[in-house]
């Protein structure tokens, strides 16, 4: 097992990282503040893995209530966000009670929310099970619930007790789930870390195959890079904005598309491929640099072309993005592999002959 700290202002906590932490209850007891505890998961996770965390804390006499939500980014929306509450106060927890997020990022985005709200906030945890959710989502507190009209719109900045992830839920990872997660861990790379990019350049294949070895590298260096980020900005007043690469592009694609149709990496790997040619066209990037990311993405089976949905209703989804300014759209561009920044000086026409190559 490794672990490492995400440093905040006031408090720290824990990631750990390794094979068949689920079990582990001695990891997660020093952080519970009650003898009550929520385990919030979905109907795909449920069957694999709530047997496993729900039987060790019981025979250590803790009292556990299982939710078990619908599977699937469409499901990510107040609706689905009532039916934890529902089960919350049917049971009538109590502040102390500690909810666990036992899932992807989905489950974990909306069971940080709920902790954020329920009783105006209760602790949680982290449990990520894919690969997405272990390198990004479960680090640094951001929660929230999509809305017809935006993705992760509506939601709160709200930091977990503590991030178990247990590597060995990878094994039963759907590939398409795990070529998603690529998606944030090649990310990384490109904003902030150029030799881990050049990494992943050559050990893709084994990510691909699943390599144990690889693959714990690549989650423990991704979050050592998210966890640096955070401690730097929790709030994203600045540079945690450029985690955001290719993220206005992708949410436009999967609210676009429809909740669900994309997923979050695949929308998150076309997204920045048009960060990268809107680069190129402002001379950031040059065509080597464009060619390098592309393979990349394509290394690890990942669409690099954005659906067409037309430019104006590109530009319409992308106004409601979350770094909007002033009525001004600002994207997260490189300036060079491993180099980000965001900026909303941009030539309109080119942003328009990015969205047209769709």
């Amino acid at each position: 097992m490794q672990t490492l700290s995400v440093e905040l202002l006031d408090r720290a906590y824990p990631i750990h990282i390794g094979q068949a932490l689920l079990a582990r209850a001695d990891l997660i007891l020093p952080h519970l503040k009650g003898r009550q505890v929520a385990v919030v998961t979905n109907t795909t996770v449920a069957p694999l893995y709530l047997e496993q965390i729900k039987a060790p804390l019981e025979a250590a006499g803790i009292s556990v209530l299982p939710v078990v939500l619908p599977d699937g980014e469409q499901y990510k929306n107040a609706e689905t966000l009532g039916i934890i509450y529902d089960a919350l106060l049917q049971q009538r927890c109590e502040r102390k009670t500690t909810l666990i997020a036992l899932g992807g990022g989905v489950v974990g985005d909306m069971t940080g929310y709920a902790a954020a709200t329920y009783l105006r906030g209760v602790p949680f945890i982290q449990v990520p099970t894919t690969l997405l959710s272990q390198v990004d989502s479960s680090v640094g507190g951001k929660t929230g619930i999509n809305h017809p009209r935006g993705k992760n719109m509506i939601g709160a900045f709200y930091q977990p007790q503590l991030v178990l992830a247990d590597t060995s839920t990878l094994n039963t990872l759907p590939e398409r789930e795990l070529s998603a997660g690529l998606a944030e861990v090649i990310k990384y790379g490109l904003i902030r870390d150029p030799q881990f990019f050049a990494w992943l350049e050559t050990n893709m294949p084994k990510l691909m195959q699943r390599d144990a070895e690889a693959l714990a590298y690549a989650i423990h260096r991704s979050c050592v890079n998210k966890a640096e980020v955070v401690a730097l900005d929790e709030h994203e007043q600045g540079e945690r904005a450029l985690l955001n690469l290719g993220h206005t592009f992708g949410h436009a694609i999967e609210n676009g598309m429809g909740y669900g149709v994309w997923l979050h990496g695949e929308a998150v790997a076309a997204g920045t491929m048009m960060a990268a040619d809107l680069s190129r066209r402002m001379d950031h990037l040059n065509d080597a640099e464009v060619a390098r990311i592309e393979r990349l993405f394509r290394a690890a089976n990942l669409p690099t072309h954005a659906p067409d949905l037309g430019v104006d209703a590109y530009l319409d989804l992308m106004g409601l993005d979350k770094k909007v300014s002033n009525g001004k759209i600002r994207f997260i561009l490189l300036q060079a592999i491993g180099t980000a920044v965001m900026t909303g000086d941009y030539p309109p026409a080119e942003l328009r002959a990015t969205l047209a190559l769709t």
